[in-house]
């Protein structure tokens, strides 16, 4: 009989006097997943299905993560790697719209396919179930045993699956974590560490980094450019991924963000400006289709959204609203302490963000310094009135592209995407670009402003390790990472689309519960009978070109 969806409520906070007579009873379960990313949901279906008895703590109000909030346009690579229940999840969507497959749908009609997902299952579900901080987790030696959350409620499994974005349980459960870029040589990666100059998402026009009084521009790092191919502790630039609309009948005005300052966005205005001289100059160049990969293309034309950001379709009149460009919905460079901060400077950091590309649209929309076609070009987009609807419109997750990484048995590096593509061990593949977006921005030795860290860099398909998502056995045997999974930064770079953590969590939670049955260290299942079940739900292991 399947279990029903249980939405639990929150507990009061136990005080520090609290008597343990007082506390909460613990909730044992099979498999505590905690986060509910879409790999986490995915995770908890998983091990469901496979007849354990499992809970998803959700730190937040809402379950999908990026795929729910705002990522409606899929980073998919090639399709026909996608296989398991991944893509049973784009064939939930087509069934909401009336196709086969669905690759692009809206965050309400994501969360809903979630929602009903593992309700079917029978997955319990606890929302603003957030782990206490530094003391969150209880381990006996090599095994965790329990984990606490804020509200006072207490969670013991067998298995743990830690599904977040930032890699909170695993670090308090004393897993060896990184974060940042590696050098080029701590993995021989050529891509790795900080790069040489990049063509995309860069200044196409020449804009000089200081204002006539020396002073440098807002949004522009004073620290001096590394050397190229060392390491550091920076991230690639978070964003929001908006969703907006034209239609009247589904739109609210852009948000003015309650402290903003023009005055930040002085570098885009003085972009923007370069820019509408080229264009004016450039009014009657000719745009055939020849012309569309020229990184000058879109500059020569008239002005239009995709000058500054990246607004994909979606259903019903609506985008998936990225980053594009040099100055864009990336705030680059804002997000460095993210990974290991404490919750209320996570919390600042992600208000910081909101304020950031509120401030972006509101400027692009209402400053008189942006030209005006592209203010023309702007004047008829909002919020949808039938997203987030308890958020303000506003998306409910913060692009977290990366945070901490696990460094587990196996790293997966350079090698395992561009040669080293096959895997004993195999739970499904992967094929989208190494794709890093910016990390910083910097003056460069001409006085420019220049962005650095993009990494933009094609992959042949490869198979993904199940030891992907193992900590060392010396740390921990009964925790599983499937999304702070072990890799560098380049080969996280192509790992990290949203279909990929389904795979891998598709793979954990089968995982879970073969180590439940045979009552073994996730790191000791056979990973053959492991391959070959996921084989059998679809799993896919060998690219097909399509025809």
């Amino acid at each position: 009989m399947l279990r029903a969806l249980v939405v639990a409520a929150v507990f009061a906070s136990a005080t520090p006097a609290s008597s343990a007579a007082q506390a909460p009873t613990p909730r044992s379960f099979d498999v505590v997943v905690y986060g509910g990313t879409a790999g986490g949901v995915i995770t908890a279906i998983a091990a469901a299905r496979e007849g354990a008895t499992v809970a998803l703590l959700e730190p937040r109000d809402h379950i999908g993560g990026m795929v729910s909030g705002g990522l409606g346009w899929t980073d998919f690579g090639k399709k026909e790697v996608i296989g398991g229940y991944s893509l049973e999840y784009y064939e939930r969507a087509g069934r909401k719209y009336g196709t086969p497959l669905q690759w692009y749908l809206e965050p309400h009609v994501a969360e809903a396919i979630f929602k009903e997902w593992v309700a079917e299952a029978g997955v319990q579900v606890f929302y603003r179930h957030r782990l206490v901080e530094k003391t969150g987790v209880v381990k006996t030696g090599t095994r965790v045993d329990a984990i606490r959350l804020e509200n006072g409620a207490e969670f013991r499994a067998r298995i743990f699956a830690d599904a977040s974005y930032e890699g909170d349980l695993m670090a308090q459960a004393g897993l060896t974590w990184t974060y940042g870029r590696e050098s080029t040589d701590q993995y021989g990666e050529s891509l790795a560490g900080v790069r040489d100059r990049t063509p995309k998402h860069q200044f196409q026009v020449a804009i000089p980094a200081r204002d006539g009084l020396g002073r440098l521009l807002p949004e522009i790092s004073a620290e001096p450019k590394a050397p190229n191919g060392s390491g550091d502790k920076k991230l690639q630039a978070y964003n929001f991924r908006v969703c907006m609309t034209q239609r009247e009948d589904n739109r609210v005005p852009l948000p003015r963000p309650a402290d903003y300052n023009p005055g930040r966005f002085a570098l885009l205005a003085t972009m923007l400006a370069g820019m509408d001289v080229i264009k004016r100059e450039a009014a009657g160049a000719p745009s055939g289709p020849e012309q569309r990969g020229d990184p000058m293309f879109r500059l020569k034309q008239p002005w239009s959204l995709w000058d500054v950001m990246k607004p994909d379709p979606i259903p019903h009149g609506k985008t998936d609203t990225n980053n594009n460009g040099a100055f864009s919905t990336d705030y680059v460079g804002a997000n460095y302490a993210y990974a290991t901060a404490d919750y209320a400077s996570r919390d600042r950091i992600w208000q910081d963000h909101v304020a950031y590309v509120q401030g972006f649209l509101y400027f692009l929309q209402h400053d008189p310094q942006v030209p005006a076609a592209l203010h023309t070009a702007m004047a008829p987009w909002g919020l949808c009135k039938d997203e987030f609807v308890d958020n303000g419109h506003w998306p409910y997750q913060l692009y977290v592209r990366e945070a901490r990484r696990l460094v587990g048995e196996y790293v997966m590096s350079q090698k395992d995407i561009q040669t080293d593509l096959a895997k004993p061990d195999v739970i499904g593949m992967g094929s989208y670009n190494s794709d890093s977006h910016n990390v910083q921005r910097i003056v460069n030795a001409e006085g420019f402003a220049e962005n650095e860290g993009d990494m933009q860099v094609a992959v042949t398909p490869y198979q993904i390790p199940y030891r992907v998502m193992l900590p060392r056995r010396a740390e921990a045997t009964n925790l599983l990472v499937p999304v702070a999974f072990s890799a560098t930064h380049v080969a996280y770079s192509t790992l990290r689309m949203e279909p990929q953590y389904m795979i891998i969590g598709h793979a954990a939670g089968v995982a879970a519960k073969m180590a439940l049955d045979a009552d073994v260290a996730v790191q000791a299942i056979d990973t053959a009978a492991l391959s070959a079940k996921l084989k059998g739900q679809r799993a896919v292991f060998d690219w097909v070109k399509a025809r």
